[in-house]
């Protein structure tokens, strides 16, 4: 059970402009040695405020032994941590692997295909120029998607992407017309 082992009779008061009064208190632990932490009062008995543990002692009397030895100037800092705790940040877990080992020597890293807004097979079904209608309307970026997505060019992403709509649109014509005649023959 905790009891207190000093009451200090120097009035503190904190950066919140309350005055305390302070006490020490100990307790015995479940391993047998003793804790001992403060406990400051507000004048007004509005509040109450306790800091964590401040020692740890083999026994009662050394902890009462310390309890005696605090300056006020160690109460004025306790009475501090009490009112501006430290947060400690929560632990972050550590860190896994997303492979169980390198990419294989000579074997290729493959990126994500971007989406394509548009599927150009199925809209040239319907015709040339519902397809150049439609690419048309897109940007040049989503051109260059398409292109990359249905896998219409050799060319990279950083070479696709300076050309113009007219010539991203006649390059994805072109070679969805020269797969659509490759199928009918």
């Amino acid at each position: 059970m905790a009891e207190v082992l000093v009451r200090y009779s120097d009035r503190i008061t904190g950066s919140d402009g309350v005055t305390y009064s302070a006490q020490a208190c100990g307790r015995e632990m479940t391993d047998g040695r003793w804790e001992g932490w403060f406990e400051f009062l507000s004048l007004d008995g509005a509040s109450i405020l306790r800091s964590p543990r401040e020692t740890t002692q083999p026994n009662r009397t050394d902890t009462e032994y310390w309890a005696t030895g605090i300056s006020p100037v160690y109460l004025e800092g306790a009475l501090e941590r009490c009112l501006d705790p430290l947060v400690v940040p929560p632990v972050q877990p550590e860190p896994t692997p997303a492979f169980d080992g390198p990419l294989p020597h000579g074997s290729p890293q493959t990126a994500p295909r971007p989406d394509s807004v548009l599927n150009p097979f199925s809209v040239y079904r319907n015709g040339e120029d519902l397809l150049r209608r439609q690419l048309g309307a897109l940007a040049e970026w989503h051109l260059v998607n398409i292109i990359e997505a249905y896998e219409l060019s050799e060319l990279s992403a950083e070479s696709l992407n300076p050309m113009s709509q007219a010539d991203l649109i006649e390059l994805i014509v072109a070679r969805v017309r020269a797969s659509d005649e490759v199928l009918e023959k």
